[in-house]
């Protein structure tokens, strides 16, 4: 049902202070990002190495369903997002199993989406969505269009990286006597 931990969101108060301590000070890359006037919030992807992703949520007027959360800090941890392949079989397992969900909504292809009440899970809200990853990250995180992987020498041993199902890529290392044993295994 699920095939993993998408990303964690942080709701913050300060947006800019919390924005430059993931961006400046870790390295982390903007990715996509969206206000939505309705709830009142904006929401800023956020990329660290190969594969690790952070949401910042943030109020953009009074009124916002962030108030609450952000009441008594400046921050913290507000969701978890698990990817799933068919959020239609997700909720009936969930369904199955008695787990009580809210807030389904589907956005056409691009998003779908359910949520589990932290009293349901634990003290965490977890978000549960179908989508496709690739189109919520950057472009300079991801594999060029079609392409599962290059090869790139260093010194005596090269650096594989490969198109993360997941969306983004990964990269792994090999030394010279990891590439001739690679060989080796691809070619008995």
């Amino acid at each position: 049902m699920i095939l993993r931990i998408d990303h964690i969101a942080l709701a913050v108060r300060d947006y800019e202070k919390a924005f430059r301590f993931f961006s400046d000070l870790l390295g982390a890359v903007p990715g996509s990002y969206s206000k939505d006037d309705t709830m009142k919030y904006l929401w800023q992807n956020l990329y660290l190495g190969d594969l690790s992703r952070l949401e910042l949520l943030t109020p953009t007027a009074g009124g916002s369903f962030l108030d609450g959360f952000l009441a008594k800090k400046e921050g913290g941890i507000h969701h978890m997002t698990l990817q799933t392949s068919s959020l239609k079989r997700a909720a009936a397992l969930l369904d199955k199993k008695g787990i009580p969900y809210f807030g389904y909504r589907e956005y056409g292809d691009v998003w779908k989406e359910l949520f589990i009440h932290p009293k349901n899970a634990f003290g965490v809200l977890i978000q549960i969505g179908e989508f496709n990853a690739d189109d919520w990250i950057a472009s300079s995180v991801k594999m060029p269009e079609g392409k599962k992987f290059w090869v790139e020498r260093s010194g005596d041993g090269c650096t594989i990286t490969f198109a993360h199902p997941g969306g983004g890529k990964v990269s792994v290392n090999l030394d010279g006597n990891e590439m001739l044993q690679l060989r080796d295994e691809l070619h008995p």
